[in-house]
């Protein structure tokens, strides 16, 4: 009783915490992105596989609505595609042919056409992206939404949008791509859900379990830079319990997951996905600064090479001119 005592003291300080609107580096529960990052993989070269890609995503993105304990984001799903968000989280709730979005029993005020609008639209005006969406059935029970799915991809997108292979794309096939990632049964539409190397220990019971939480996130980070480059690695970073809500592990997890990355900033690594609940554009930036650096590297290193070709190439056409010249005289 004493401990549960504690533990009820310390949810109430949190919500009492939390009442203001957030924006650190690390998170961010206010209205819109402290700064946009739109077109970053543009400078991705062509051929690298998207399995290499190092990119931030949300948790059920489409939360925002429900109280705390349903909502997971406070950013639009165009901000979160204009702050760099590649990777969604969809839930959708399938009644009649129709799908709604969901975080469990809390409507979210939108459909999954609203979704296939807001990324079309997105990669029309940015084509050097790409974006990743996990579909999840949530709130029903039927285990048969991929009639309904196509359907609404025929009515709010266009079919060619889509990534049609379970095969990991290079980031050229990718670009102006939809890929959607099948979390339920049916022919194959994108890439199957499972297929990647996930780590996703939600069920976090109270604040008093955010360490453990914490311990299988840094686990899957640390394994993912020697992982399986040719497979996806998807590292949760959100999770939640009845007294753990969304936003309070939130700012205890984001904060360690800023530090940990910052100390990784000198290190040309893969982490994979991450995807979290209220990232904030810093740590965002962060994120895409590692497939940046590494792409800087390669292009470095490419230079370095014909530099030296270069070089080469004018002291053997000088020193051919100087024996030509030897033998004139």
């Amino acid at each position: 009783m004493h401990k549960m005592f504690i533990e009820l003291m310390v949810l109430v300080g949190m919500a009492v915490l939390s009442k203001g609107a957030i924006q650190r580096p690390d998170y961010d529960d206010t209205p819109n992105p402290e700064f946009l990052n739109p077109s970053w993989m543009a400078s991705i070269p062509d051929d690298q596989l998207l399995s290499e890609v190092t990119m931030p995503g949300t948790h059920n993105t489409m939360a925002l609505y429900g109280g705390v304990y349903a909502e997971c984001q406070t950013w639009s799903l165009a901000s979160q595609l204009q702050a760099g968000v590649r990777f969604l989280d969809v839930r959708v709730r399938h009644v009649k042919g129709n799908l709604t979005i969901h975080h469990g029993v809390s409507y979210q005020r939108a459909h999954f056409g609203h979704v296939l609008e807001g990324v079309s639209k997105f990669l029309q005006e940015f084509p050097s992206e790409t974006v990743l969406m996990r579909v999840k059935e949530e709130f029903s029970e039927t285990y048969d939404i991929y009639g309904a799915v196509v359907s609404y991809i025929h009515r709010y997108a266009h079919w060619d949008l889509l990534w049609h292979s379970r095969l990991v794309p290079t980031m050229g096939e990718a670009r102006g791509k939809l890929i959607i990632l099948q979390d339920f049964s049916g022919p194959d539409l994108g890439m199957r859900y499972g297929s990647m190397d996930i780590a996703d220990d939600w069920k976090v019971p109270t604040l008093l379990h955010v360490e453990e939480k914490w311990q299988s996130v840094y686990d899957h980070l640390e394994a993912a830079p020697t992982g399986n480059k040719a497979q996806i690695f998807l590292t949760f970073s959100s999770g939640a319990g009845v007294l753990a809500y969304p936003r309070a592990v939130a700012q205890r997890i984001n904060l360690q997951l800023y530090d940990y990355l910052r100390a990784k900033t000198d290190l040309n690594q893969r982490f994979g996905i991450i995807c979290m609940d209220f990232p904030a554009s810093p740590m965002i930036q962060m994120i895409i600064d590692f497939q940046l650096k590494e792409v800087e590297k390669k292009r470095q290193a490419f230079d370095s090479v014909l530099n030296k070709f270069n070089l080469k190439y004018t002291f053997s056409s000088l020193r051919q001119k100087m024996t030509h010249k030897a033998v004139n005289v």
